[in-house]
């Protein structure tokens, strides 16, 4: 940038880490950035630029070092935390939100893509009919992904111990699971 010139636009960490992740692992792709904020942060098209997935891109730093005991350092891999507008996400133009949960002790990342109509399907089934929800998506070390807000220590426990078991609360076939920008 030039003397005088100001940046006007510039994109967050969590949208730069999943552009990187989809340009480095499926080659066969492109990714665009917007020019202006409609809800859709990212534009993954295929090669010839005739087929497009939006994704609306979420990113939280990892709670599992900073906010949880050590009795929860060996079952989980990563912490997450986002405060969701129900509004934002039913009136979302995007086809998948993506959820970036960085993972400290591997210096790995973790992506839940997921529709917003399933997310909120999701969230309404597990908290009620609310105008925002407070969200905890934790990632346990045998690869499964749980939405965790509202859990009692028991249950946080067992989710951490590979015993837990709630199916509205289960967000593992989500977890990378990338097969939706596959164009």
């Amino acid at each position: 940038m030039g003397i005088g010139m100001r940046a006007y636009f510039t994109i967050h960490a969590g949208e730069y880490l999943v552009g990187n992740f989809i340009e480095s692992k499926f080659k066969n792709l492109n990714v665009w950035i917007p020019s202006k904020d409609t809800g859709i942060d990212l534009l993954v098209t295929n090669k010839e630029n005739t087929k497009c997935v939006s994704l609306q891109v979420k990113f939280s730093k990892d709670f599992l070092i900073t906010h949880m005991s050590e009795n929860f350092q060996q079952g989980l891999k990563s912490c997450g935390w986002w405060t969701l507008s129900k509004e934002k996400i039913a009136k979302s133009k995007a086809d998948y939100w993506v959820f970036v949960l960085p993972e400290h002790n591997n210096k790995g990342f973790h992506f839940i893509i997921i529709k917003p109509q399933q997310l909120l399907e999701k969230l309404k089934a597990i908290h009620g009919d609310m105008k925002s929800y407070q969200s905890y998506l934790w990632v346990a070390q045998k690869n499964k992904c749980w939405e965790a807000r509202g859990l009692h220590k028991k249950d946080q426990i067992l989710l951490a111990n590979d015993s837990y078991s709630n199916n509205d609360r289960d967000f593992s076939k989500h977890l990378n699971n990338w097969d939706a920008i596959k164009l």
